[in-house]
């Protein structure tokens, strides 16, 4: 074989950040690497190009196949936020909701470890210099010191507040605390002994040891950045920011001042470099690179990256994927940087050029930042899946051409159960809110009817569009889609149901409850009560209903066979966290926060 000359080369960085996207897939089940990894591939990346033969029987991307590699390379997913991250020794620990510390590879991202101890949120971590210790600040009042060799924890108490701010000094002999409590306190690593206590007008949002001198603190407060020395007085007056990051050699340091970002030199005060930013209040994370050369921020769910090694500091990547706001930011190297949010991931980006071929730079083109897709539906019958999103906009798509049709405002805005269906070439969208089911002809752009839907739940149209159904309160009801007639309910035995993952064919109706079982009724003999379902899957070999253990709403999610137990297809990196999905067999339509619907096509699974 050829080798592409030039470092790296195309086909080493296309290998790379295949690995990296496709990592918990190729772990979880080798065999996906031609099933379900490489069909996610670009078009433009070499590795699509040389397996284009191989990928001919297997699934078909027909909308939402990135057209070249994104910017973020690795998504690992969480039960819960992730508040803080921090860096050591190729090792990155991320501070949960919950109280755990998990620690991932800082190359892979595989989880290595998990650290138990806190109770609460972690709000807070620091690596010692060598990465051997890591202290940790939590709402559970505490300061604990793991050991990241032996495992040994031990922990400080004394705070009465939560503690937001934790640093460890470059001689790894004190820590310092921040809290709600309005103290700053320092404490000896050896004796666990509280040395001082720095009372604070107002609650402590930032404390760290002065990298360029040790026996000094730097603590942010209302808004107000200050100097202190290990005894616990004020060294020097305090300025404007709300949160401060020295440069790796201490020259410089980002201050963050609301909207506005400035660099300067740590000396002389000089601005090196100033940012502004497209929010008008924090929090955003300035961090910089190992290298000193860029600076990146995050405010909201969006990160800028500005290069001010330059003579005319510039904006060089903006890192869109996130969902919701960004909780914490850190570089791992100097072309990786990694982020937490309130979206349940962690997310590494590959910053700048990675290759001197300029189509395997990468960059991040098919995310957008549209309304949130709430709502996906699936007609293959008629040739077209169904979009809505948070803005009331209705799409219909082509399912062979993945190219949307047509679109439609409608009323129903907002986070809202809500279905749609083509019935009889009319689309109609229903949606439940207020208490309220409204029946909407897109088509007319009119409301046809309400109906009396007491109770929070979801809402669906029945497969044969005849009913349309609501849950909620225990209660089961449906309606005759176009008389608005009562035809019949059913009261739930327990009330620990899915409100979302139930699902129609028919004039039937399948309930799935939280522990996987399932519960189904025909609602198709008029003037009878509906007809309780067993439901089985001996009609066809493979997956036909969304639900239990045949469909895993997490990352990884996958399908697979219900008679061999045979894994035939597994979803990845940003394929895995939908919002909303349906299948019916060959088709599969997904949609996401981000605003993307993608499209597959699973008529090889037959095959196999």
């Amino acid at each position: 074989m050829l080798v592409q000359t030039g470092t790296p080369c195309k086909w080493t960085n296309d290998s790379q950040r295949f690995l990296l996207e496709h990592l918990d897939t190729i772990h979880n089940s080798p065999s996906q690497i031609y099933h379900s990894a490489l069909p996610l591939c670009p078009p433009s990346s070499w590795l699509h190009g040389c397996y284009a033969a191989e990928l001919l029987p297997e699934v078909k991307v027909i909308r939402g196949l990135p057209g070249e590699w994104g910017t973020c390379s690795r998504t690992v997913l969480f039960d819960e936020s992730p508040l803080t991250l921090s860096y050591g020794n190729n090792t990155i620990a991320v501070g949960s909701e919950l109280g755990d510390i998990i620690i991932l590879d800082a190359i892979t991202g595989s989880q290595a470890a998990i650290l138990s101890g806190h109770i609460y949120e972690v709000r807070s971590l620091a690596f010692s210099p060598d990465g051997s210790l890591l202290v940790s600040g939590s709402d559970d009042e505490t300061v604990k010191l793991w050991d990241m060799q032996t495992g040994v924890v031990k922990t400080f108490y004394g705070h009465t507040h939560w503690v937001r701010s934790v640093s460890i000094s470059s001689d790894c002999t004190r820590i310092a605390s921040g809290s709600d409590d309005r103290t700053i306190r320092l404490w000896d690593i050896q004796t666990g002994e509280c040395k001082h206590i720095m009372e604070q007008q107002s609650r402590v949002e930032h404390v760290s040891f002065s990298p360029t001198d040790p026996g000094h603190l730097i603590s942010v407060s209302d808004g107000k950045i200050h100097q202190w020395d290990i005894s616990g007085h004020q060294t020097g007056p305090g300025y404007d920011g709300d949160y401060i990051s020295f440069s790796p050699d201490h020259t410089q340091f980002a201050l963050c001042n609301r909207s506005v970002i400035a660099v300067q030199n740590s000396h002389s005060r000089e601005i090196v470099a100033e940012f502004h930013i497209a929010i008008s209040e924090p929090p955003c994370y300035p961090c910089f690179s190992p290298d000193g050369r860029l600076v990146a921020a995050a405010a909201g769910n969006i990160i800028s990256v500005w290069d001010i090694a330059s003579s005319d500091p510039c904006l060089v990547e903006s890192c869109i994927d996130h969902v919701n706001a960004i909780t914490s930011l850190v570089f791992s190297s100097s072309s990786c940087l990694i982020s937490a949010s309130y979206d349940n991931s962690v997310k590494f980006w590959q910053i700048g050029d990675l290759s001197t071929d300029p189509v395997a730079t990468g960059q991040e083109s098919t995310l957008s930042t549209l309304a949130s897709i709430e709502s996906v539906g699936l007609q293959a019958r008629d040739g077209i899946a169904i979009s809505g999103d948070s803005a009331g906009v209705v799409k219909t798509w082509n399912i062979l051409t993945g190219l949307y049709k047509t679109s439609f405002q409608t009323p129903a805005r907002g986070d809202m159960w809500r279905d749609f269906q083509l019935i009889d070439g009319r689309l109609i969208c229903i949606w439940h809110e207020n208490y309220k089911i409204h029946i909407w002809d897109t088509g007319k752009g009119e409301l046809l009817q309400t109906l009396d839907g007491s109770g929070y739940g979801g809402v669906r149209i029945s497969g044969d569009g005849s009913k349309i159904f609501c849950l909620g309160n225990r209660v089961l009801q449906a309606w005759d889609m176009w008389t608005w007639k009562h035809v019949g309910k059913v009261e739930l035995e327990r009330d620990e149901v899915y409100l979302d993952s139930f699902h129609s064919g028919g004039s039937k109706i399948w309930v799935q409850h939280k522990d996987s079982s399932i519960q189904g009724w025909d609602f198709g003999t008029s003037g009878s009560p509906p007809v309780p379902l067993s439901k089985t899957f001996t009609d066809r070999p493979h997956l036909d209903f969304i639900g239990g253990p045949l469909w895993q709403a997490y990352s990884p999610s996958w399908i697979e066979d219900i008679v061999t137990g045979k894994r035939v297809f597994q979803l990845s990196g940003r394929y895995a966290e939908f919002q909303q999905v349906q299948w019916d067999g060959q088709y599969l339509v997904a949609g996401y926060e981000s605003g993307e619907v993608v499209i597959l096509d699973f008529n090889c699974l037959y095959s196999q």
